[in-house]
């Protein structure tokens, strides 16, 4: 299968891209709203886009332009998504306050947490046993699947919303990124099944407010998304320190996805445009133009 990437838009379409030619070989209507955020399926069979409450799944091999599933249940907008490593369940957050973890053999919600305000963002832990979130509040929460409740909750700033967190590959560290344009950096350790964390540092990774943060594959760089129309590469063995700032995006820098092998990155953008960066040397390599409106995220087949 050639490389796939997706993008999702405030014109309410799904375009499916060849990566490498920059053709669009495919664009689905969702009419119902906006889609807030993309996920390939562990065995790359299926799409699932976030859009007002619901999340549906889409066949990548098919031109069928409707949904071969769908999961109800949020009462406000989901806002991230993430599977387990094969593919059995999913977790979502939305704005309705909870955090979902749905069944994905029968759609339906097998565990539900709440946050009771807004949830910004949800990644799964590498162990597969613990889910990470964080909130409109400035709270980050880490649930225990198989104790069924919340074991940590840190709060980087008072008051201040934390937008995007990401677990690295190894389960070696956490960050989050909030709305000071702050990144929070904790080392995290897991003996016996339990999950301890240490910071280890905070640093200024934008003068405006931080839209994405994620960890590279290989744990060797972090990228950063703003509202000041960059994506920043930061150096991990350096002590985050900055490595590249990717400009050339008109307006706010939404969402960002890795290469498999961290040698590439893929932002999504209001100014409507989709962009493939060469991280070595800061380089656009591919422009994606074809969504009416903002570019609102994005996701990557190539492993």
């Amino acid at each position: 299968m050639s490389v796939i990437l997706c993008s999702s838009s405030y014109d309410n379409t799904i375009k499916f891209w060849e990566a490498l030619s920059g053709i669009c070989s495919r664009t689905i209507q969702h009419p119902d709203s906006q889609v807030n955020r993309l996920a390939i399926t562990p065995d790359k069979r299926y799409l699932a886009a976030a859009g007002g409450n619901t999340v549906r799944l889409y066949d990548i091999r098919s031109n069928n332009p409707k949904a071969v599933m769908t999961f109800e249940g949020h009462t406000g907008n989901v806002t991230a998504l993430a599977f387990q490593y094969d593919g059995k369940w999913m977790v979502t957050s939305s704005e309705d306050g909870t955090v979902k973890v749905w069944d994905m053999r029968t759609a339906t919600v097998q565990r539900n947490y709440k946050h009771r305000c807004p949830v910004n963002d949800v990644v799964i832990h590498p162990n597969q046993g613990e889910i990470i979130s964080c909130d409109q509040e400035g709270n980050i929460r880490i649930w225990d699947l198989g104790e069924n409740t919340c074991t940590h909750q840190l709060i980087p700033e008072e008051d201040v919303p934390v937008r995007s967190v990401s677990v690295a590959s190894d389960g070696s560290m956490l960050v989050a990124g909030n709305n000071k344009g702050n990144c929070y950096v904790w080392k995290m350790h897991n003996t016996r099944d339990v999950t301890s964390l240490h910071p280890i540092t905070k640093f200024r990774s934008h003068s405006k407010y931080i839209t994405k943060v994620l960890l590279s594959p290989d744990v060797k760089h972090l990228a950063t998304c703003s509202a000041d129309n960059t994506a920043r590469i930061w150096s991990i063995k350096n002590g985050f320190s900055l490595e590249t700032t990717l400009t050339g995006h008109q307006r706010w820098v939404w969402d960002c996805a890795f290469s498999a092998d961290s040698a590439y990155l893929v932002t999504a953008s209001s100014d409507h445009y989709v962009r493939l960066w060469e991280l070595a040397s800061g380089q656009i390599i591919r422009q994606y133009s074809g969504h009416h409106k903002g570019a609102l995220s994005v996701a990557l087949n190539d492993v």
